[in-house]
């Protein structure tokens, strides 16, 4: 494979990088942490270089496999595929993107440019080159995919969740980013892959997902100046937000209807700040004939609460297993009760998986907002 030359902000640091077929035990660029603390810092000059070189290292038939998690969102499946047409663009010609779990896209994200390039996870080359991960907090996230890592080529994470512990060989994590788009176009400028218009439309679903469309509070400056950049490929804003946000089944918003109304407002919880929940079963979809991506939109309307700063969905997956999204408007940090839980993600937005009965779940969360009620505040730092 033939790469072009560095982009403007590629980085200069040399790094250790662990060689395909070598033992893995051998020296990484960005280990992870030994004591399993959370991610404060972003990536360093040698963890950009240790990437770079990963993926121009890559011999003539190089096979790479990128991974994003679970029930892909658009920040998670955008940032894939907008970072495998880049490296298309670069001459990658054995190229594969996967999730783990049952191969099905979400509609609204049914027009991302690139899913030609996904296969079923019982596809996915099993000892590829190089592995990409994306969006992935931990390797529990990847399912059964998380097997790839330990091949015998080099595993490289591009992330933005605090709670990240650093399972690559070359960690890109960068709790400030805004979404994991953001590091994502970061390493395709380094690699000096200009951007298209497919490529833009990847990133710009997955920057105005995980912005809430721009409104959340990690909408910087930076933020608008990518939107630019991407905006500047011809991409149509108009199009893409009807299309990722503003359409939905009929079946859909009967759906929401009857979940919202069993919503529970306790506003004892969280320190006073307040709880809002409600819960979705597998018969509510079976009833309205919906599938389960529906749901990942139904936290919106629940976090609108005026007297709550905590807001939860309860999704449930299989009987007594259930996906649990918490949000927060800024008192509470939802990462810290959802990392006590066995999930992870940010202080105002993050999730875990939780078994028993949906009132055991509730309470486990109950009893981790007055964890940090005890704690003496330690919820409202940053």
């Amino acid at each position: 494979m033939t790469a072009p030359s560095s982009g403007a902000r590629a980085g200069s640091e040399a790094a250790v990088l662990r060689q395909p077929g070598s033992d893995r035990s051998a020296p990484a660029a960005s280990a992870a942490p030994a004591d399993g603390a959370l991610a404060s810092a972003g990536p360093t000059e040698a963890d950009w270089s240790a990437a770079v070189a990963a993926v121009r290292g890559l011999p003539a038939d190089g096979r790479v496999l990128l991974i994003c998690h679970v029930n892909p969102d658009g920040d998670a499946l955008g940032s894939m595929l907008g970072f495998a047409l880049g490296l298309r663009r670069l001459g990658v010609g054995r190229l594969q993107a996967t999730f783990p779990g049952p191969p099905e896209v979400p509609e609204p994200l049914r027009g991302l440019p690139g899913l030609e390039l996904l296969v079923p996870e019982t596809e996915a080359d099993p000892e590829p080159d190089l592995v990409i991960c994306f969006d992935a907090a931990s390797e529990s996230r990847l399912g059964a995919l998380a097997g790839r890592l330990a091949g015998k080529g080099i595993a490289l994470v591009l992330d933005h969740h605090a709670s990240n512990s650093g399972f690559g060989d070359v960690n890109l994590v960068d709790p400030a980013a805004a979404a994991t788009a953001v590091v994502a176009e970061q390493l395709l400028d380094r690699l000096g892959v200009p951007l298209d218009a497919g490529i833009a439309e990847c990133l710009y679903v997955a920057l105005s997902t995980d912005t809430g469309s721009f409104r959340f509070d990690a909408t910087t400056p930076a933020v608008h100046e990518m939107a630019a950049r991407l905006l500047a490929t011809g991409i149509r804003p108009g199009d893409i937000s009807r299309r990722v946000f503003d359409s939905r089944p009929f079946g859909a918003v009967r759906l929401f209807g009857e979940v919202l109304g069993r919503a529970r407002l306790e506003p004892e919880e969280a320190g006073g700040q307040g709880l809002v929940w409600t819960y979705a079963t597998l018969d509510d979809l079976a009833r309205h004939e919906q599938r389960p991506y529906v749901l990942e939109a139904l936290i919106d309307p629940v976090r609108c609460t005026a007297e709550a700063d905590v807001s939860c969905v309860i999704k449930q997956t299989a009987p007594d297993v259930w996906a649990v999204s918490l949000r927060s408007k800024g008192a509470t940090d939802v990462s810290r009760v959802a990392v006590a839980l066995g999930g992870g993600g940010h202080r105002l937005a993050a999730g875990f998986t939780g078994r028993g009965t949906v009132d055991e779940v509730v309470e486990r969360i109950r009893a981790q907002l007055r964890v940090g009620s005890r704690d003496g505040g330690a919820d409202q730092q940053g």
